[in-house]
């Protein structure tokens, strides 16, 4: 199996919302299947024991920037957050985990986003949440020298409010290719389209594409994972991945098409795993491991999260992901398009 080479410590710039979450975690069975969906029924008037309360840090950029300082990044985050006691936990947790701030935007007088998050026993979850600062990321709180110095962006979930940086992020990539580009669109991106001018323009220099099933399926608005992993290899999106939950995750590159199960292990908590996943694979490209080997890290690191409640106290460090890469069998197939498994 390829090895991960000796880290460099690349500089990495996460990009998007930072969110500190407040986790209700109950046993009590309020999961309930209707149809081919489920959903978490709080019957009124009932009062329903609490078995944990939880306080812990999230949000995509800031979950991918932990992620990815763990794993030995000089790990930046560029977003939004207020001066109120979320914010000032938010930029303690980041100092504690080492992530470059230099790039966060403080805005007196404004809520921070925050979540409540109410977990049941099957580790499925709703989340309330109030988006706060995370709307205030615009052109103006937008370091775009900051950006272009760095060798990989990870753009995550933005406010539709603040999609007008994104004529600046696609014009540093246009103009010499780098930094590189982890892109996992959602909100505003997923209802536009990817036939949208300026989604178009960002998948071009898109390296590394990541959403789940349903996402990939509305982005693109394929009837199939084949159509749509053909849609952004058409765009010009160098590698596309696909995670559907417990059926694992599938990536194209143009040429082959590679399918990666997942872990038999215990599901606690399924906040932040697909940002797990995300940074896991991010950091495998950069460490230079080819495709099947970052489906593997990804999953180690998703796998990881899955295991704790909250988005960040299971991010793998660099030591634990190559451990659990040479020591953890876990086979990936490759394939082609035309034998696509979903």
């Amino acid at each position: 199996m390829p090895q991960p080479k000796t880290p460099t410590r690349p500089r990495t710039l996460s990009i998007g919302g930072a969110t500190y979450d407040l986790f209700v975690r109950t046993n009590r069975a309020l999961l309930q299947f209707e149809g081919n969906g489920a959903a978490i029924h709080l019957p009124i008037g009932s009062k329903i024991r609490v078995e944990q309360v939880i306080e812990t840090c999230g949000g995509g950029a800031s979950n991918t920037s932990v992620g990815l300082r763990r794993l030995g990044c000089n790990a930046g985050f560029l977003g939004v957050v207020g001066s109120d006691q979320w914010g000032e936990r938010l930029l303690k947790n980041f100092e504690e985990e080492g992530v470059d701030t230099s790039c966060a935007t403080v805005v007196e007088g404004e809520t921070s986003s925050f979540s409540i998050i109410l977990s049941v026993g099957s580790g499925e979850r709703i989340i309330l949440y109030e988006p706060g600062t995370n709307s205030h990321l615009a052109d103006a709180t937008f370091d775009r020298s900051a950006a272009a110095s760095v060798e990989w962006i990870y753009l995550n979930h933005i406010d539709e409010k603040s999609c007008m940086i994104e004529d600046d992020l696609v014009g540093i990539l246009e103009e010499s290719g780098d930094p590189g580009l982890t892109w996992n669109p959602g909100g505003c991106h997923l209802e536009s389209g990817m036939q949208e001018k300026i989604n178009l323009r960002i998948l071009a220099n898109t390296d590394f594409l990541v959403l789940n099933k349903e996402e990939a399926l509305q982005f693109t608005k394929a009837e199939t994972v084949a159509d749509a992993f053909e849609a952004f290899a058409d765009a010009g999106a160098k590698i596309a991945c696909i995670t559907d939950g417990k059926r694992g995750s599938m990536a194209h590159d143009g040429r082959q098409l590679v399918h990666c199960g997942i872990l038999d292990a215990p599901v606690i908590d399924t906040t932040g795993a697909g940002d797990a996943f995300g940074a896991g694979a991010t950091w495998a490209m950069l460490a230079g491991l080819d495709l099947p080997e970052t489906l593997r890290a990804g999953t180690m690191n998703a796998t990881s999260v899955l295991g704790v409640i909250g988005a960040e106290p299971g991010l793998l460090t660099d030591t634990e992901m190559r451990s659990r890469l040479a020591s953890i069998p876990l086979e990936c197939e490759v394939t082609s398009l035309d034998r696509c498994p979903w």
